[in-house]
């Protein structure tokens, strides 16, 4: 049976990926990137170059639980069928949920009016390998998650973030548009009592190159009881980058997803991907003390 004549369409994706193994989502000469795997594997079915447009280019090692993309591409195979197709070939550190149809003048990057990404701290004693690629392991003290929530509540609105602001960016200026900032620890399995996982949310219009790592290393200082909450807002109003001194590592980050005005996939696609991790309390005696 002859295949269906090309026709031209531009394909929305939804991505998951383990950032551990790869230097980040935009293509780079020297190094693996998730953007380049797609766009090699979309060539070798097409037998062309393919552009791939993502919403936000996620730094290495960071994981997206539904990063969204778009290309164009003049193939008989139907949008919603590219899904299957390229988890055939990809790495399986790579995974698309879903694909659809969407307009031309639709754009993963510009039509998105914002991204949620999630930080999570693990803080127990005890060294947990099946943690480690999704969080920091962050034994050294206690935090304070309602120290560390104060510090974050003056960030909701219109503000220029310069202090949580790498250098290497292209954008021209700081401002960003933050909706949501939460500071949370999750409770056990039991429910008897919080877990040591600590999960830092933050929803903004978008983000500033190594702005989420960034923060997170300042707020841990909150938790600790190094720098006080009003400490915390003042050094960001000010601008002051100098006294941002610690990046967050990578593999506690993950872009959770990403928001449209019209989005052509449905909520179990997209919306809540990355699992809540779970704990089940164990009794300090049973657990390695790093001090000791």
């Amino acid at each position: 049976m002859p295949l269906p004549s090309p026709t031209s369409q531009r394909v929305a994706l939804v991505i998951q990926y383990l950032g551990t193994h790869f230097h980040g989502w935009q293509r780079q000469p020297q190094h693996r990137s998730v953007q380049a795997d797609i766009e090699d594997t979309l060539a070798e079915i097409v037998q062309h170059p393919v552009t791939l447009h993502g919403a936000g280019r996620t730094d290495s090692g960071v994981h997206a639980a539904a990063q969204v993309a778009h290309f164009d591409v003049e193939s008989p195979i139907p949008a919603h069928r590219w899904a299957s197709v390229l988890n055939a070939r990809l790495p399986q550190d790579i995974l698309i949920r879903g694909s659809a149809l969407v307009p031309s003048d639709w754009h993963a990057r510009f039509s998105a009016t914002w991204r949620r990404y999630r930080y999570t701290l693990y803080t127990d004693p005890c060294p947990n390998l099946f943690l480690r690629p999704y969080s920091w392991h962050y034994y050294y003290q206690p935090l304070d998650v309602q120290r560390m929530q104060a510090a974050l509540d003056p960030l909701i609105g219109r503000h220029h973030l310069a202090a949580f602001h790498r250098a290497g960016s292209s954008r021209p200026h700081s401002w960003v548009d933050v909706h949501e900032a939460t500071c949370v620890q999750r409770p056990t399995v039991e429910a008897k009592d919080s877990s040591p996982l600590i999960q830092i949310e933050v929803q903004a219009s978008g983000f500033l190159y190594g702005m989420m790592r960034l923060l997170v290393g300042l707020l841990v200082q909150v938790g600790r009881g190094l720098r006080s909450p009003d400490s915390f807002t003042e050094l960001w109003q000010a601008e002051r980058r100098d006294q941002v001194k610690y990046s967050a590592p990578a593999k506690g980050l993950c872009l959770l997803r990403v928001g449209y005005p019209d989005f052509p996939f449905s909520p179990d696609v997209w919306f809540d991907t990355f699992p809540h991790l779970m704990m089940s309390s164990v009794p300090s005696e049973y657990c390695w003390n790093p001090a000791s």
